[in-house]
């Protein structure tokens, strides 16, 4: 198999090979579209060239040789050579990665312009004006993404010209004014990257080539596929294609447009069209573009056919497409096609609206969908009862609502969210550089620009809120202030709000209220059409998924909103919480209790405080299981901190001295608490006296949340209720640990059922967290009667760091170095922890077959850590209250994606 492809032997299947974009031209040539001919330079030549320590030799030449042999066959069937003098064939270069990534390399158009062929197009086309034009875009374009010079330099040089010549408007400069630009553009490729514009038309596209290659690992595109997840070793295509003119004057032009609403999923034609336009014109915002309703005004032949095509590409890929197109003197040239990005809302619409009208099933429809989509949708909005101060309106670019303090370059939007702002990146339009303050920003605002714009495009992709077009607000970043017409002036760092589901645009902080679909989930009955396709989807995930959902939940007010989302019972309780606030004095008294009477006089204060919390949650919880994990941390967690304790006392005993008076009663307490909060002190305390190792140190502990937890399934059962308690110890590592405490909780058990004539049923399990504990499962299970992996410890465990202290060290070298494509705590190392999660469920359910399996980390809400758990057959997943119906949707996800 070579390394480059005719549009034509392709099909939009082979993404992985020939790149989203190269597979989709292979598509809509073998539909017999009007696409401009090229071919496809394959995935697997990025990677060779991008491979350790360079390409060999003999793949240069091969990929030169095969470059050439298909360069000569669209020159044979043009009927011109690439940048001949009297009528030169031109291409464009694009890349095109699998996934459609905003952070790669942007497009090179007329490529084999020099200043010969220049003169031959000016001839052929008939047209001075137009061939200057094609000239120096080509020297932009290539002077920027090619050459790396900074498009500023261009963009300055263009606005002289035009004040030069008296306007604003590209389009009014003339052939003689195109020519002096062209040398000065040539002036700025000399300067900055010191060397002139390469005359030779080959050379030109081999640089374009090695340019898109290079781009693979810019610092744009590898922020983008961490953002998006998207693995660093795809590489991508390159597509090389015949050139077709929207420049070439008002009956020609360049347009994007969509199948339906990317914003809403409404259903129609969407899109933006602009007059004697090349390439990015559309998207950049240089001039206001028509909508494809004014299009068909003006060329209604052109339109015809564009709706035509539009309407056999949405049935052919079954989805919503988003296409680019040319005109040239009238006819139509499909540039391409993809199935595309939508926001959230759109999602779940156009799906529900696709099995309405025949073209996919609910399966489908459940697999159109994710569980971060549904997040999406489950963030609050803006309360339309508060008083609200509207500046400015725009385009409903990226739904949601978003409030920060407005800033104006994409450093200051990533500095600001470090230091814990909220931020709004307001700009003229966006580009590819500003991806950092893209990600980093809540919301994203520009007054230029659309729906198919930039900023709409990547912030829909990302989930952003985004607000395009607000015409009315002169954005002036380099005084990083933004002047609203007819009123008041934005300074970088005054709050605004953004509303991307209206395009409403606030100064000022505006509150927010519950989203629908939350209230929705919180059983309320909301007539909206939105709710209806989340409600219609959610319905037929669970009626596919075979993975059970639980919440994790320490209180009656979380355990009931949990159950309301769907929760099937409580994967995690924990006790340590109950802990905090006032009770924090009660733990300290055990602590400090010299003698066993002492103690246990502080058990007993806790004891009825406990029992109340468990009777809550069982009533929240009736008929469902609840997992109740003992106390886990450390009990220093409970003291005050030992340097903050030493002073405390120090400073006490000199004024002390001072006045020479005795000790106070405070003094002598802080006295004894420092005595014990050093004794129980450690340099590692994650790894000392916590979890399983507690219970056995303080057997009474243990004891005492056994009891509570029993007494109260005893009362609430004696009411008529149906508690389900499942005790889970923590930290296990041996058999022998797990056996010494849960004889314990056996032997209050019979207590408990003496002394209320109730039998409580119950199960005692354990908290797999420890990698010995997943090797020995075997023998674990033997003792316990059900498994749920902590995989946040697990995977500290793994790793061999310390969650709270490596993040902000070094993992962001780790991204650089393609370690980690994302944090292994936000979702699951499956080679790693996954193995050992793996094996620990295969060795438990060897010696226990009916061993229940859960796990309880915070992956269990994440979607990709799901489908894992889903295929490696755990029983639930327990996630926080929030993301539990996120957790429902990948469950059912996951067994329709195998299926």
């Amino acid at each position: 198999m070579g390394y480059v492809f005719d549009f034509a032997e392709g099909n939009k299947d082979q993404r992985d090979l020939l790149g989203g974009k190269g597979a989709n031209l292979a598509e809509m040539t073998n539909l017999g579209l009007p696409v401009p001919p090229g071919f496809t330079i394959t995935t697997e030549a990025c990677r060779a060239y991008l491979q350790e320590g360079g390409p060999e030799e003999a793949e240069t030449d091969a990929l030169a040789s095969e470059v050439s042999d298909h360069l000569s066959a669209l020159e044979e069937r043009m009927g011109r050579r690439l940048g001949d003098a009297e009528d030169p064939l031109l291409v464009s270069v694009r890349s095109g990665a699998k996934f459609s990534m905003p952070g790669m390399m942007e497009t090179v158009l007329n490529i084999g312009l020099n200043d010969e062929s220049v003169s031959g197009l000016a001839k052929q086309s008939e047209d001075e004006r137009f061939a200057q034009d094609s000239y120096r875009r080509l020297l932009q374009m290539f002077g920027a993404t090619v050459l790396d010079i900074d498009s500023e330099h261009f963009s300055e040089a263009l606005d002289a010209a035009k004040k030069a010549k008296g306007t604003e408007n590209d389009l009014d400069l003339e052939a003689d004014d195109l020519r002096s630009l062209v040398e000065d553009f040539k002036g700025i490729v000399q300067e900055y990257a010191g060397r002139p514009f390469p005359q030779d038309p080959r050379e030109q596209l081999d640089l374009a080539v090695h340019a898109v290659f290079d781009s693979w690992n810019t610092d744009r595109a590898r922020l983008y596929r961490r953002q998006e997840r998207i693995p660093e070793d795809l590489g991508t295509a390159v597509n090389i294609q015949a050139m077709v003119f929207g420049n070439f004057g008002m009956d020609s032009g360049s347009g994007v447009a969509f199948t339906r609403d990317p914003a809403s999923g409404s259903q129609g034609v969407y899109g933006d069209y602009l007059q004697n336009a090349q390439g990015e014109d559309v998207v950049a915002g240089i001039r206001n573009t028509v909508s494809l309703a004014d299009f068909e005004k003006v060329d209604q032949g052109s339109y015809d056919d564009l709706m035509r095509i539009m309407t056999r590409l949405e049935r052919h890929y079954r989805d919503m497409c988003d296409i680019e197109f040319t005109v040239e003197r009238g006819k139509l040239w499909m540039l391409q096609t993809r199935v595309g990005k939508r926001t959230p809302e759109a999602a779940f619409r156009i799906a529900i609206h696709m099995v309405d009208e025949g073209l996919i099933d609910m399966d489908e429809a459940v697999l159109r969908v994710s569980g971060a989509q549904l997040a999406q949708l489950m963030f609050p909005r803006f309360d339309e009862t508060a008083d609200r101060n509207l500046i400015a309106t725009g385009m409903n670019a990226s739904p949601g609502a978003a409030v920060g303090k407005a800033v104006f370059d994409s450093d200051t939007a990533v500095a600001w969210t470090e230091r814990g702002e909220d931020v709004i990146l307001v700009r003229k339009e966006t580009n590819p550089d500003d991806l950092r303050g893209m990600v980093a920003a809540k919301g994203i605002l520009t007054s230029r620009g659309g729906k198919t714009s930039h900023a709409a495009v990547v912030a829909r992709g990302m989930g952003r809120t985004c607000v395009c077009g607000a015409e009315s607000l002169d954005v002036d970043a380099k005084r990083k202030e933004v002047r609203v017409r007819d009123g008041d002036t934005i300074q970088e760092g005054d709050v605004l709000s953004i509303d991307g589901t209206t395009g409403e645009v606030f100064a000022g902080e505006v509150p927010v209220s519950d989203s629908l679909v939350v209230r929705h989930f919180e059983g309320e009955s909301v007539d909206d059409d939105l709710v209806a396709a989340v409600g219609r989807i959610m319905a037929h995930a669970d009626g596919a998924r075979r993975l059970r959902v639980r919440a994790n939940s320490d209180t009656p007010d979380d355990s009931s909103r949990a159950r309301r989302f769907g929760a099937q019972g409580i994967g995690l309780c924990r006790t340590e919480h109950m802990f905090l606030g006032d009770r924090r004095e009660l733990v300290e008294k055990l602590i400090v209790a010299e003698d066993e009477e002492s103690q246990t006089a502080a058990l007993d204060e806790l004891l009825p405080l406990q029992r109340q919390d468990f009777t809550e949650i069982f009533e929240a919880m009736d008929g469902l299981p609840v997992t109740i994990r003992l106390i886990d941390p450390p009990l220093h967690e409970f003291l005050p901190d030992l340097t903050d304790l030493s002073v405390k006392v120090a400073l006490a005993e000199a004024e002390q001295a001072d006045d020479g008076g005795g000790g106070s009663e405070e003094l002598e307490h802080d006295r004894v608490l420092l005595q014990h909060v050093r004794r129980l002190h450690e340099q590692n305390p994650m790894l000392g006296l916590r979890g399983v190792r507690l219970g056995i140190q303080i057997p009474g502990l243990f004891e005492m949340q056994a009891r509570a937890i029993l007494e109260a399934a005893a009362d609430y059962a004696a009411e008529g209720g149906r508690p389900l308690p499942e005790i889970m110890i923590p930290l296990v590592a041996s058999v022998r640990e797990l056996d010494v405490v849960k004889a314990d909780i056996l032997a209050v058990a019979d207590q408990v059922q003496a002394d209320r004539g109730v039998r409580v049923d119950f199960k005692v399990g354990t908290m797999i967290e420890l990698p010995r504990a997943a090797f020995l499962a075997d023998r674990i299970a033997a003792s316990a009667e059900f498994f749920s992996f902590g995989t946040n410890d697990l995977t500290q465990m793994a790793w061999g760091f310390s969650r709270d202290d490596v993040e902000a060290a070094f993992f962001s070298r780790y991204f650089d170095h393609g370690i980690f494509d994302v944090s292994p705590f936000e979702s699951l190392d499956q080679l790693g922890v996954g193995g050992m999660v793996e094996m620990g469920t295969t060795k438990g359910r060897e010696a226990r077959p009916d061993l229940k399996v859960g796990i309880c980390g915070e992956h269990g809400g994440d979607p990709r850590s799901i489908h894992f758990f889903d295929a490696v057959g755990l029983d639930y997943v327990s996630c926080s209250p929030f993301r539990v119906p996120v957790a429902r949707l990948e469950a059912g996800r996951s067994v329709l994606a195998r299926r």
